[in-house]
């Protein structure tokens, strides 16, 4: 009789077993990499201004709401600070805001929590020179 190693009659069982295997390696990949790129979002760069050469517009302010459904799903969560930099920015049709404050009130629901982000600041724009200066070489 001549002996066989095991490795090559696979039952069925072996074939589940790999096969299950493979979809839980993958699966989990494919979970981490939701997580991961799910909870990113963009930082807010508020621009620091180091000219004195621009126009005061007044006072601005704007709100930007993000909800967490389920405490899981983000709708409209992670850029709500750059969304209310922006509204503020174009509520006074400026190109910067100094003196910025950010403040945020939280509200729950049953099934979700919601995040209001207000930002407050001085809008400003900056004064460009004319383009019709002589150059003198």
């Amino acid at each position: 009789m001549m002996f066989f190693p095991n490795f090559l009659f696979k039952t069925e069982f072996h074939l589940f077993y790999y096969s299950m295997k493979k979809l839980k390696t993958t699966a989990s990949i494919g979970l981490l990499t939701i997580f991961i790129t799910g909870c990113s979002s963009q930082t807010l760069k508020i621009p620091s201004v180091t000219s004195t050469n621009y126009e005061i517009l007044g006072e601005a302010q704007a709100q930007a709401t993000g909800i967490m459904l389920f405490n899981i799903i983000p709708i409209k969560q992670n850029d709500r600070f750059i969304r209310a930099y922006d509204a503020a920015v174009l509520s006074k049709n400026a190109d910067a805001l100094i003196d910025v404050e950010i403040s945020e009130r939280w509200f729950w629901a049953y099934i979700l929590n919601g995040y209001k982000t207000t930002i407050k600041g001085t809008a400003i724009k900056y004064i460009k020179a004319p383009n019709n200066l002589i150059k003198i070489k």
